[in-house]
């Protein structure tokens, strides 16, 4: 079968690459060719029609054409009549046999946004939040109080620093679950810590319950190990337990993975009668929960987060705790940790050595460090998070009335439903105004929430109103006016 027919998933390959200044035609003629000397283009894929990618992606034909005209100039596409456009056959690109098995992920855009971001373009891929000061201050303190005994040791800490281990158990118990030093598990970031599960839980050919939205690295991390997905809707209260007992009268079902506290990418958070049914459903059916509480930042939500789901598990109940404090702290403080019997902790540490034998234990004694005070610190956030939610939303209203959206509980982001037009064209034509956002249909493997999409409000406020003013431009030449 022909790869690439369908114009969007070529899209979806070239991706951000059309963010360079210059000729228009030029721009995708460069975006295609890196496409193709990264593999992700290799010989033999068939190109879509002019007419069909200049559709796709909001240009003219006339762009199209040129762009394609380019690429054969430079041998790297043939035409034949009757037969369109493919990728040349290569002389020595030798690695794209080995990219070729490569399955692309949903997330790739936003990994290559963090190494690298052409100048004067705004990424809104991600969050943008400074580090909380006191970090400073705990590294400080552990450069002066800790390290010399943390250099008597030998190093390594598969499951963790002792200490560290004791003050996440204690913070599980203050959330309601109670919690032993050998339930947890410490972690490089939320990442990781899905990344272990995953290996745990499942085998190649597996099914996966997930969240529709979702957040579209967790697609990455269970397409890793081989695993398949299937969609479960969410409504004001969180997962609907309806659809998720019809996704598993369906097929089996091997675990369920869930963001119930600010949900990403929609910031809800999942009630406690909520969180009880799902863990009721899963162990009437022998499946295991992964649930990711990264995001930890409070908005409209009143009164005391109700109890991970772990809480409400039944005794035969198997769930995975997953949390970090990147979110809530510091993106570069890489620290997460799973949270899970103690028979499973065992298991999860073998892969976790296998790994890398163990997070860094300078970053477990600053986490250590600032465990403690993390409620302080979540709420300092938290103040800082609802001034910029209200600049965001006040600079969206003035800019762009059409777009609405659901106050969210909490998290960074808004999700945003567009007036009648598609979240990947408007995506596709924001980043020639220099902006990058996030398209809805990124998280949902179907290609659902077309008409949404995710748009971080964290940013400094000078930023944030350069960037809505240049996705109102991007949203003025898709509807046919004139921009600003």
């Amino acid at each position: 079968m022909d790869r690439f027919r369908d114009p969007d998933e070529l899209v979806r390959v070239v991706g951000d690459r059309m963010s360079s200044r210059g000729a228009l035609y030029r721009q995708l003629a460069a975006a295609l060719a890196d496409a193709i000397s990264a593999g992700e283009l290799v010989a033999g894929d068939r190109l879509p029609s002019e007419r069909d990618l200049a559709r796709a992606l909001h240009l003219s034909r006339a762009t199209v054409v040129a762009a394609y005209d380019e690429l054969r100039g430079r041998g790297l596409v043939e035409s034949r009549q009757g037969s369109g456009s493919r990728v040349a056959a290569p002389d020595d690109r030798g690695p794209a046999a080995v990219t070729r098995r490569l399955r692309r992920g949903l997330s790739a855009e936003a990994v290559r946004r963090l190494d690298e971001t052409p100048d004067g373009l705004i990424s809104m891929r991600h969050a943008v939040e400074p580090g909380d000061p006191r970090i400073a201050s705990a590294v400080a303190e552990v450069v002066e109080e800790d390290l010399p005994t943390l250099l008597d040791e030998i190093g390594y800490t598969p499951r963790g620093l002792p200490a560290l281990r004791t003050a996440l158990a204690e913070h599980h118990t203050r959330l309601g679950l109670a919690t032993t030093p050998d339930q947890i598990l410490v972690t490089t970031g939320t990442q990781q810590a899905l990344s272990l599960v995953a290996q745990l839980l499942l085998e190649r050919g597996a099914t996966v319950a997930v969240e529709s939205p979702s957040w579209p690295g967790c697609f990455d991390t269970f397409s890793a190990v081989g695993a398949r997905m299937v969609g479960v809707g969410l409504d004001e209260e969180g997962p609907r337990v309806d659809l998720l007992r019809a996704a598993l009268a369906q097929q089996p079902v091997s675990a369920l993975f869930v963001m119930p506290t600010f949900h990403n990418p929609t910031g809800l958070l999942t009630s406690a009668a909520r969180r009880r049914a799902v863990a009721r459903v899963a162990a009437e059916h022998g499946l295991a929960i992964v649930e990711d509480h990264g995001y930890s930042t409070p908005l409209t939500a009143a009164g005391p987060l109700p109890p991970p789901i772990a809480a409400y598990a039944p005794r035969a109940g198997r769930v995975f705790t997953v949390g970090s404090l990147s979110k809530s702290l510091w993106a570069g403080l890489r620290l997460g940790w799973v949270r899970a019997s103690a028979a499973d902790i065992d298991r999860l540490g073998y892969l976790k050595a296998n790994a890398d034998m163990g997070t860094p234990l300078l970053d477990q004694a600053v986490a250590t460090r600032l465990l403690p005070d993390l409620a302080g610190l979540v709420e300092d956030r938290t103040a800082a998070a609802l001034d910029r939610l209200a600049h965001a939303t006040t600079l969206l209203r003035e800019r762009l009335p059409d777009w609405t959206w659901r106050a969210p509980d909490g998290g960074t982001a808004l999700w945003i439903r567009l007036p009648g037009y598609d979240a990947g064209v408007l995506a596709r034509v924001a980043l020639r105004h220099g902006v990058e956002v996030t398209p809805g249909r990124e998280t949902d493997l179907t290609g659902a929430w077309d008409d949404h999409l995710r748009l971080p409000f964290t940013f400094e406020p000078t930023l944030m109103a350069e960037a809505v003013r240049r996705l109102a431009a991007a949203a003025d030449e898709l509807s046919g006016h004139s921009g600003s």
